[in-house]
Order: structure tokens, then sequence, then C-alpha cells
């Protein structure tokens, strides 16, 4: 069936209520190639040519011969481009020219490095010299025999920054022949690298620099990324260094059929919508159906066990066959979970598979018809490179996008022109986080001492965070140089991808405490609270107990028809203004500020309606950060004028607040979950009503910096949303937030497009 064929079929059915809003037809490309400026080594270019590969797109062209020249280069292109023969040929080339060449693969999972030693297997096996050049993964699964032999002997060593930072780099001495001939260092998926992950791979990859030079080398950097705004800045801020980017794309590509699919309003006020969550799963359902192979693309883990709940049941009633040909993939099932679903997929074992954005990146599973994506995924540059898994190559396509019920999607719902016209964001990183070097500088310190020279290494925040691990005795000076002062070594403690060191494992009580998953502690007071409900595998467990200091949720499974979501307060103090500057008729402020967030309860809802069946208090302690915010003024003329108007000051305020926040996605690389906020009619350290907006993440990644310097475009959008959603009084898609601990109350729509009116100088 083709993708015009399945949207018209459901069009016809009765679930269908008019919720396609937008059909963007995007025509086929065809290829454009281009010439290396010299021919291949002779044996690389007969193993291309037993792959059936006589020429190269024009992008693969310029990254090889940029390569070849001696520049560092980055390559921003679409999913499937063929951006792996970018560094392939490149570092096989260097290798049969001179045998003792080594490069260094990192890839963002053990998976994608499996995948990518898969494709090196294939472009290697015909070589005739295949048998000189050793490489194989290097992670946490590789046996100790094979270690000693891959740091010895290994041309190619694939692996993942974590190993990296834990592994290879604290053990230097024993890699010192493989670092003092490293030819080439590659970065894959680059654009995964921002935020706090990326802040700290890119202090992992000064690290390694320090080492390189060390030893006397001076690796090149290959990065490949998703098509970002700004790859140039990105990889620079990632490595320190600059590099030649390529982001023209010469692969071809299929048409491909792209809906904008709106759930539909089941009350006559026109403020609730029907679950999306079950849209997704009818969706999901209907291609499975239809035998078309899809991933359905949800935000959160959680909602990936809800949909596969809702479509195995709806599959239960009218193709039980099918039942067993769908799962759920996402992080936090064990190793030889996710690799059994990855083979299932891309063998057609499975037809379908509900999946986080763990599935986002490049892994191979094969041919996919379909992609659904269940809410805008935070990024333009996300959203591609999921619909992007689907059609691969000249095959057509089916994307559909169902939008949520909140700011940020309703405004996509509502132009999609933006949608698909809008430039991609600009991935944020924020490598000299002093709460990040402190995790980094004892590492670096451990493999060599650390000088003075070394701040031109990790930048502005190396001395703020030097100070503080002197003065803690983590770092002791002596001979002009800073050695790591403890026991052990400090890389095994820090945990990369996260501002925690530490996980918590969920443990079934009922099958002797074994451990079904594994989750980051700084998020498992949000997901693990005492009556959370956590889904695996569409199952449902019952938290009975939290105890963050054996790093153990305990549950129990339960058969219930019901979901729970957190709710959260917070109050944020000012520390220290670093900025400010008129923005259209008021003040905008730049700054530290400290954080104060409380787990004060939870939701129980209600599977498939969403209707809340009950609201649960807890009672928690505060957590407290430091972080960067974005604050502004509210004129007392204006103040004035919302009172003349008859609307409440609170809510006004409240109402802005959210739908800012909502909105702040649409010009930063993040998601609303790294962001939070507070609106207040008199704010303690400065007397005056103020909304403020913050980094989710001690020591701040940039968000709030760019709400700062784009505050009156962030301003116009929402006002824009608020103005022309249909609802009277307010709801998710304006002002509403699902974070909200105070239920959502105050909240005064009129109010809130007054203020923002006034700020930007329209009353």
């Amino acid at each position: 069936m083709t993708p015009t064929q399945f949207l018209t079929a459901l069009k016809s059915e009765k679930h269908y209520a008019n919720q396609i809003i937008h059909l963007e037809h995007i025509a086929a490309r065809a290829a454009k190639f281009a010439r290396l400026e010299t021919p291949l080594h002779p044996a690389l270019q007969d193993a291309l040519r037993a792959q059936k590969i006589d020429k190269f797109f024009s992008h693969q062209a310029h990254a090889i011969n940029a390569a070849r020249d001696g520049n560092d280069v980055v390559v921003a292109t679409s999913t499937s481009s063929g951006k792996t023969l970018c560094y392939n040929i490149p570092v096989l080339e260097a290798i049969l020219e001179t045998p003792r060449a080594r490069a260094l693969y990192l890839f963002p999972t053990k998976a994608l490095a499996q995948d990518q030693l898969r494709s090196l297997n294939e472009l290697t096996h015909a070589l005739e010299t295949n048998k000189q050049i050793v490489f194989d993964t290097y992670d946490g699964d590789t046996k100790r025999e094979d270690r000693t032999k891959l740091r010895r002997r290994g041309n190619i060593i694939l692996t993942n920054p974590d190993m990296l930072s834990m592994g290879i780099l604290p053990n230097h001495s024993l890699w010192s022949d493989f670092i003092a001939n490293l030819r080439y260092i590659v970065i894959d998926e680059a654009h995964i690298y921002r935020g706090v992950f990326g802040s700290q791979v890119a202090c992992v990859l000064r690290r390694l620099r320090r080492l390189c030079e060390y030893y006397s080398a001076n690796p090149q950097f290959i990065f490949c990324s998703a098509t970002i705004a700004n790859p140039g800045e990105h990889v620079h801020r990632l490595s320190g260094r600059r590099a030649h980017v390529i982001a023209e794309d010469g692969a071809p590509r299929g048409q491909r059929e792209f809906a904008l699919w709106n759930p539909p309003f089941i009350d006559k006020t026109r403020t609730t919508r029907r679950s999306p969550n079950s849209e997704a799963a009818y969706l999901f359902s209907s291609l499975v159906r239809q035998k078309m192979r899809n991933i359905t693309f949800v935000r959160a883990r959680k909602l990936a066990e809800l949909v596969l709940l809702y479509a195995r049941d709806n599959l239960k009633r009218t193709d039980p066959d099918l039942v067993d040909r769908v799962k759920s993939y996402r992080a936090g099932y064990l190793a030889d979970e996710r690799r059994s679903i990855e083979r299932d997929l891309f063998g057609g074992k499975l037809l379908g598979v509900t999946a986080t954005n763990a599935l986002e990146l490049g892994i191979d599973v094969g041919h996919l018809d379909a992609t659904v994506v269940v809410d805008f995924p935070g990024t333009i540059a996300s959203l591609w490179q999921q619909v992007g898994r689907s059609g691969r190559g000249t095959r057509d396509a089916l994307s559909i996008l169902v939008g949520m019920d909140d700011p940020l999607n309703q405004f996509f719902m509502r132009h999609p022109e933006v949608l698909f016209a809008k430039p991609v964001e600009h991935a944020l990183i924020y490598p000299d986080n002093p709460y990040i070097l402190e995790k980094h500088l004892p590492c670096a310190a451990y493999e060599l001492p650390l000088t003075n020279a070394d701040e031109d290494l990790f930048g502005p925040g190396f001395v703020q965070a030097m100070i503080r691990l002197e003065r803690n005795g983590t770092l002791e000076y002596r001979n002009e140089q800073w050695y790591f002062h403890g026991l052990g070594y400090p890389a095994e403690k820090v945990n990369i991808r996260s501002v925690s060191d530490q996980i918590v494992s969920l443990v079934d009580v009922s099958r002797n405490f074994k451990t079904i998953e594994e989750i980051e502690a700084t998020t498992a007071m949000q997901r693990c609270y005492e009556g959370a409900i956590s889904l695996h595998q569409g199952d449902s467990y019952l938290v009975t107990k939290l105890d963050l200091e054996a790093g153990a949720a305990h549950v129990k499974p339960v058969d219930v028809d019901y979901y729970t979501e957190v709710r959260e307060n917070g109050e944020t103090r000012i520390l220290k203004t670093l900025r400010q500057r008129e923005v259209g008729d008021t003040i905008a402020y730049y700054g530290d500020v400290r954080v104060t967030e409380q787990i004060v309860g939870f939701r129980r809802k209600r599977q498939f309606t969403e209707e809340v069946l009950a609201t649960v208090d807890l009672d928690y302690l505060p957590q407290l950060f430091d972080t960067k915010a974005v604050w502004w003024d509210i004129p007392e003329p204006l103040i004035r004028t919302i009172s003349r108007q008859g609307c409440d000051l609170a809510g006004s305020l409240h109402a802005a607040e959210h739908a800012c926040i909502g909105l702040l996605p649409l010009f930063a690389m993040c998601d609303r979950w790294d962001i939070g906020g507070l609106s207040i009619v008199i704010h303690p350290d400065t007397g005056k009503p103020q909304i403020f907006i913050y980094d989710g993440f001690p020591g701040g990644i940039g968000i709030a910096e760019k709400g700062y310097a784009l505050l009156e475009s962030l301003w116009r959008a929402t006002l824009e949303t608020i103005e022309q959603c249909p609802c009277e009084f307010g709801c998710p898609s304006c002002i509403q937030s699902p974070k909200c601990g105070n239920n959502n109350e105050p909240l005064d729509k009129k109010g809130a497009m007054v203020l923002l009116k006034g700020v930007l100088g329209k009353v």
C-alpha cells in the first residue's frame, strides 16, 4: 500500500474526524555527484566496486577531498545520505598507505558502534589486504583478551565517549602507541552531543587532545551530523578546533507524504482534545495491519510503553496474530533486550516499534515504510532525523506528526509553513560550565598534571573550577602544577550523560528483586516517587519504595487502568545580574539564579481518555541548584492596564510564563522539560512582578542565554499562539502546562495577551 492509498483509506474510517489538517508533499530529489581530486588507493577502489559503488555523492567527494588536504571536517547532511563513507574512505586510505596509522571512532551508543562495525566489515571484506587492517568495538562488552589485542594492534577502535572517558584516557600509558600514531578522530552523530551530555563530551575531547599533544600526535577530526543550523560553531565548541563545513546534501531521496495530524476536540468549549497517545496507537495499529513497517516515536519512556499497550489492546480485538509483531524500544532496557529488538526489526520479524529517540540515531533497521512522531520532538533537526528513518534511499515514505495539546505543537499545527520552511536550530553546549569542569579537571589531572596553560584548552570556567577543587582538597598544587589528590581514579565516578554520577535500578520485588531497567538518579524522584506507575514493555509496575541511598526503586506488577504524572513547585532567587538591555517597552536581564524545586505530588490519569482520577500529595525535601536565567520587568503602567481591563495580575504572569516556556524550544535547540520557570507578583529580590525562565541544569547550558538574545521573537510567537487558540479561557494548547505544580491556577488568558502586547509596546 502506498502512502497516499493509506491516508485515503484512513479518511474513510469511522475513527477519522478531519485530523489531517495539512499534507505536505515532499518531492523526490535526484543525486548529485562529484569527483575526487586524486584517484583512490587501488585496493580501496576495488573494494568499493565490489559493493557497486563507482562514484561519490557530492558531499562525500567534498568531505574526502577536504580530509585528504589535512582539514578537520564536519559533514552535516540528512539521515541515510551515506556519511559513513566520508570517514571510512580517508581512514582506510591512510592505513593502506601507512599501516601503523590509527583511528578512533566515537559513537553515542554501543548499538550504533556495532552497526557501523558491520558497515566497516562489508567495506573491508573485499580488500586484498584486509587481514592487515585490525578493527573492532572496544566497550564494556569487549572480552579482556580482545582488549589487549586491540590496544596493541588495532588500526581502528570503535567505541563511545563513556569508554573513552572511563577506560582509555585514565589508562593512556597502555595506549601510548595507539595515541602516538593517531591520524583520525571520527565523531559520528555529532548533533546528539548537545546540552549536558554534549558539554561533558566536549571536556572528554579536550582531555584526549592533551594526551595527543603529550604523545606528539596531531590527529584530524571528522564529524558527521544531522542537519543543524550551526555545524561549524557546534563542532568548534565540541572539540575546540575549527572544521571545514560540508552541508550541501548530494544524496537522492524518494518522495514523501508528510501529514500533520491534530487530535479532534471532544467538548463544546474546545478545550480538550482526544488523547494523542490513543491517536498514535490507532495510527500504529493501522500501519501494522497494512504490513507497513514503521517506528512510532514518542517523547518519553512511559509513553513508548503506553502507546504499545493501547496498540496491543487494539490488535487483540481485530488481528491477534499481529500482537507479537510489535514491541517498544527505549533506553533503560538491558542491552540484550535492545539488541534482540534491533535484530527483529531489521529482519522483518517485527512490523512496528514504539520508540523514544533511542532509535533516532542511524542504526540500520532495514527498510521502513513509515514513521509516526507523537509530539514535536523539541527540535526541527530531531524531527527530520526521526522521519528520515523511513524511506531510505529512493523509496517513497509516509510521515505523520501527531500534535500534542501544548503551545509549541499547536503553533506548528496552525503554521505548517513554519515547520517546513524554518531553518533547523542551533545546537547548544556549554563546555566551560564550572560544574561540569569540576568533574573533568580531576580526571585530566590524574591523566597528566594540570598547568595554567590548560586554561586556553578548557575555557573561562577553568579558574573558578580550579579554585573550588583546590579548596576542597581534590587537587594539590606543587611545582607549578596541579595533581589529583585522592584514591582510585576520578573518571570511574563521572557519568557523562547526566549531571549526576549515580543510577537507580528498578527492581521487581515479585521476582526476587530482579533489575528490569536503570535510570539516572537525577530523574528518579520525578519518575519513581512512591505511588508512581512505571511501564515496561506494556506492563504496569507500581513503585512501592524509592531508596536513593541504595540506588533502588522497588516495584511490583499491577493491573491498573491509569498512569501517573508528577507535580512540582519551585522558587527562584537572583544571585547576580550578568547582562541587561531594553527590550520592547521593558528591561530584560540575564544572570545567575538559585532554583529550589520540590515534588509536591502526582496525578493519576486514566489510560486512553487522560481523565484525572485523583490528585495525590507528596512531602519530599526540596532540591537546590544554581543555574542561568532570563527574566524581565513588568512596567508599572502595564500593571495598571492589566488591572483596568479586569484581568488578574498573578494569572496573567502565570499564563504568560507557561506559554513562553512552551514556545522557547522554537528558538533554542532544547526540550521544554530542559527548562523551568517562575512567575511572581512581588519577587523578594526586586520587589516587582517578575517572570523567570531558567536552564534546568546546574550551571546552565545556554538555553536561557539564547532566550535572552531572542526575547522579542519569543514574545511575538507566544502572543500569536495565545491569540489564535480557539479556547475561551485557556487550555493546554496555549497557557496550561503539564509541569505546573499549582494545578494550572491561577491562569488568565486575556491578561497574558495584554501583558505580552504591553512588553512588546503594542498597548
